[in-house]
This record gives C-alpha cells, structure tokens and sequence, in this order.
C-alpha cells in the first residue's frame, strides 16, 4: 500500500522579509491601526492603498476576516432586513453566513457540472425572486461566464458582490477576479492566497459603499487616516448613522501581507505547476472527470476538484476513506455530515426555504476536492495521484467482490 506523508494543512513558513516587517511592528507596540505617531501612515493604511493598485480598484478597506468583508459589503451596498439575495449552492459556509448576518435572506441557485453558478437557474431565479442583490462565490476557484453573469445583473438590475476568497490572482478574459461586480471580498485566512491567519479586504469604486463599510468596520471618527477612501465630504452623511460592528484589521496582519502581496504572481505561477502535475495524472485515472476550465480562465489552483460521477455516495465513502489511511486527505461535499470546513447547503438550517437543488446534489454526491499547498513540488503530486489511483482500485475491487 502506498502511503503519502506530508501533511495537506501546513502551510509555507512567512519569507524573512514578512517575518523582518512583523517584527518591526512589534517593536513599536502599536499594532491596532489607528495607533500611529505624528507622520506616520498605518501598515494597514499603506496595504489598502497597495491592494487597491494592485486591483485596480479606487477604493480598499482591509478588515477581520472574508465573511466579516462580505457582512458590511452586503449592508454598504444597501442590503435591508429581508432583503433576497442570489447565492450559489456550491460555497462554504460563512458565504451564506454573512447574507444572515446582514439581515438577508439567502436564495441558493443550482450549480453546472463544473462547480460554477449554473445560467440558467440564476436567470430563473433572478425573474422569480425579485433579488437585488447576487453574491457571486467563486468558490474553490472556479471563475463563472462573468460576461453570462454581467449580462443577467445588468437586465434585471441586480448588484453584484463577488466573493473571492478563492481567486485572488485570477482573471477571467484578462481581467481580474474581483473587478467586475459593484463589490468583491478577498480572504486572507490561512489557507488562502494570502496568510495573515485571519483577514479580509473589500474594494470597490462606490465612494457612497465604502464611506459606510470604513465606518461599520469601526473607524470611530479617525476615517481620515485611510489612504483609499474618498474625500472626507463623503463621510458627512453617513458618519452619525452607521453603526460600529468593530471589524478592523490590525497592523501587524497587514505588516505580513503587504510582503505577501508582492510575492503573489510567483506563488500563483507556483500553484499552477502543482495543480498541472496532480490534474494531469487525475485525468489518467478511468472513473474520474476533472471540470472544464475554458481557455478565458486564468485559475490559481491552490486546490482541485474532481468528481467520480457514475460513483453511489457509499462507494465515494469509502474511496475517502481509503485515501485517508494512504495519508491523501480528501474533502467530499456530498458528506450527508458536516466536517471541519466543509458542509453540505442542505446542512445549513438557518436557511428558511431550501429548494430543490437536483442538480446541485448529483454533482456534489461524486465532488472530492483537495488541498495544494505550496509545501509541496511535483514528485509529491505524483504520490498524491498514485495514491488515488490505488485507492480507486480499492474501492472498484471491493466492488467486483461483493
């Protein structure tokens, strides 16, 4: 039996030079973001200027984590209580996490046999809800048709918030993820693109959204210390009227990414090399289908996805299982019980009104997904596939027996 060793949650250790800028924050002790002395600008002030040219975007407030980004998103871009909100079903869950902490009401759409939102429910379901609001997940990096998507929003004048914790780097037809909706949100967790353990970002170019996001993210009155916002002007309306959710990232965090943001291009051509290796060998295996991912794609495969779609649920079971005691950790998202990160929309009960996704639990019945961290090369992508293959086999044989 073959048995692969490294572990698929640890991630890179920080450069020396994230490590250099963490440090000297610490050195000065003043690590909340607003703690500055006279003629100094915030680490976390200087990452929001920077991820914003980097995004092209005008405007940039860094915050506490990607579900906390896409809560104030929701609310900055004038989400009331009760409002629907288009969601595809294929996400984690603080994606609909956040649409019920902002009050919304979450309305799941069907997803296609790649992963992505499927058109046609999203256009049914758009007429038929009366939603305002599509909050679009790019989930594990799978980029939609955003000109199908843009097409849809723009007909029935729905805004579009695009999750992209998982995208960070991609581009759909040359144009990064994240520039196409009214808002996108970024995560910088651990297992994502970048790591600060925890945090989020927003951008935008609505001066009216982030004027209210900066304050819901516990600025007080100190907004003026940003360097990615709009003229003060703006704030006048809204500064007496917006609630304090304290949300605020801290310098040291940001002191970490402002070093990791210049490092990404290469960690994203780094990913790709593995996602190749590993997507290559999966697809020599007889039983299993990677999705298609069209030439106006530009992934980062910081993860994969493949489906054994003529597989029972019981027979996937098992094929995990014989993947765990090779040492191949896989996630399947058709598990009937939550685990760790991964759930189910079905398992999220606070949802009031759970269609009937058909569609959308056929595709997740046979989904294993699978984690590519950057600590490995490509000799390891090539265990990791014979690992699967052998498992495969296992679970065919067993198969054949009984």
């Amino acid at each position: 039996m073959q048995v692969f060793s490294k572990s698929f949650t640890q991630q890179e250790p920080l450069s020396e030079k994230a490590i250099a800028s963490a440090v000297a924050v610490m050195r000065t002790g003043r690590l909340h973001r607003y703690n500055t002395i006279e003629g100094e600008v915030s680490q976390t002030a200087l990452l929001e200027k920077e991820f914003a040219q980097y995004m092209g975007a005008q405007y940039c407030l860094a915050c506490a984590s990607g579900g906390y980004a896409i809560h104030i998103a929701l609310k900055s871009a004038g989400m009331t209580k009760g409002d629907p909100v288009l969601c595809n079903a294929f996400t984690l869950s603080p994606v609909p996490g956040a649409i019920d902490n902002a009050g919304g009401m979450t309305v799941l759409v069907e997803i296609n046999d790649d992963y992505k939102i499927d058109i046609e429910d999203l256009k049914a379901k758009a007429l038929s809800s009366g939603a305002r609001f599509l909050l679009l997940s790019h989930m594990r990096g799978h980029i939609s048709d955003m000109d199908a998507v843009m097409e849809i929003c723009d007909e029935h004048d729905i805004i579009l918030i695009e999750d992209c914790a998982h995208t960070l780097g991609a581009r759909w037809k040359g144009k990064l993820s994240g520039s196409f909706g009214h808002i996108a949100c970024f995560s910088s967790q651990t297992y994502k693109h970048l790591n600060s353990g925890e945090g989020g970002l927003m951008i935008t170019n609505d001066q009216d959204a982030i004027a209210q996001a900066v304050l819901y993210s516990g600025s007080y009155m100190l907004y003026s210390s940003h360097l990615a916002i709009p003229d003060d002007k703006v704030f006048d309306q809204y500064r007496l009227v917006t609630p304090n959710y304290s949300g605020r990232m801290d310098n040291l965090r940001a002191s970490i990414l402002r070093v990791q943001l210049h490092e990404l291009e290469g960690n994203c051509r780094r990913w790709n090399l593995l996602y190749g290796t590993i997507a290559k060998g999966l697809r020599s295996i007889a039983g299993i289908t990677l999705p298609m991912r069209p030439r106006h794609e530009e992934y980062v495969g910081s993860s994969i996805q493949f489906s054994l779609p003529d597989w029972t649920p019981e027979k996937v079971k098992e094929f995990v299982g014989a993947c765990a005691v090779r040492g191949v950790e896989i996630k399947w998202f058709g598990d009937p019980v939550p685990r760790a990160f991964t759930s189910r929309y079905d398992s999220w009960h606070y949802i009031k009104k759970h269609p009937n996704l058909s569609k959308t639990r056929r595709i997740l019945d046979s989904l294993c997904d699978l984690r590519v961290p950057l600590t490995f090369d490509e000799d390891d992508c090539r265990k990791i596939v014979a690992v699967i293959e052998e498992a495969v086999f296992h679970v065919l044989a067993i198969s054949t027996d009984s």
